[in-house]
């Protein structure tokens, strides 16, 4: 199944950084930004979850919600939270499940050889649990602006987001 804009946000829960178990329902009521990146501590997941961050508070006053996910373990992700200050929530993913149920999951080249792993994604829901952007073939150095841009002028045009 191919997710598109206008689907239900397929549920899932994963645990965060924190350790805890974290359902997607559980953010109902609040807009998403659900982000996945290939691994902690590289170059352009480094980037693009600093320009999150950057922008995190201008996120919360739109009532937005950051998550990001990856392969990564709990213990990888408190580093990588920490190492970078990141005021969001990061979910691991280690068997891949709700990475490949968001279709995140694919043929990559990596230094010239094709491999399968996590294809940048991010999705935008709405309060009510709905896709209202997905976004492939990710610049990291501005995709934060390009969802926050996005998110106000879907506000601004008086699109339920």
């Amino acid at each position: 199944m191919v997710l598109k804009e206008g689907d239900n946000a397929p549920d899932f829960t994963l645990q965060s950084d924190e350790g805890k178990k974290i359902p997607l329902k559980g953010y109902r009521g609040r807009k998403v930004v659900l982000y996945f990146y290939p691994r902690d501590g590289t170059p352009g997941c480094t980037q693009e979850a600093r320009r999150f961050r950057d922008l995190a508070e201008e996120f919360s006053r739109e009532n937005v919600v950051i998550i990001g996910v990856s392969r990564d373990s709990v213990e990888s992700h408190k580093r990588f939270k920490k190492d970078n200050d990141l005021p969001f929530t990061l979910l691991s993913d280690p068997e891949a499940n709700v990475i490949k149920k968001y279709g995140a999951w694919g043929k990559k080249n990596l230094y010239g050889k094709p491999v399968m792993g996590v294809v940048r994604t991010t999705f935008l829901i709405d309060e009510e649990g709905k896709i209202r952007r997905i976004y492939r073939n990710i610049k990291p150095e501005e995709h934060a602006e390009k969802c926050l841009l996005d998110l106000k002028s879907l506000v601004s045009n008086r699109q339920v987001l």
